[in-house]
């Protein structure tokens, strides 16, 4: 019955390292930033690690089309291109902690 009890601690303090090094992680990727672009490169969104945009960039000339509608879409686009790479660089550095845990679970990331 001790055996159980001396894996049990060892399960809480692989758990208490995760959690320590996943706090980590999020203050390092808040300091990481990703670009990304739509139409060619008229409007460009830069977002950090923890998916807050950080700056968007139009194009003047794609402002003076007065294309409203054109406009916004590449402005979602951009966004949402600059999300999915803040996100994809979060699951990676996630799969990272997790292996060198010895957590290597399919689908966990």
């Amino acid at each position: 019955m001790r055996g159980g009890m001396g894996n049990m601690g060892d399960i809480m303090k692989k758990a208490q390292k995760m959690q320590e090094e996943f706090a980590k992680m999020q203050v390092e990727l808040g300091q990481k930033d990703v670009e990304a672009s739509s139409g060619g490169g008229a409007v460009t969104v830069k977002v950090n690690g923890n998916k807050q945009v950080l700056s968007i960039k139009i194009d003047r000339e794609l402002i003076s089309s007065g294309d409203v509608d054109m406009i916004q879409d590449l402005v979602t686009a951009a966004v949402n291109e600059g999300l999915n790479k803040a996100q994809e660089m979060m699951d990676e550095q996630s799969k990272k902690i997790a292996g060198s845990m010895g957590l290597n679970i399919p689908g966990m990331f």
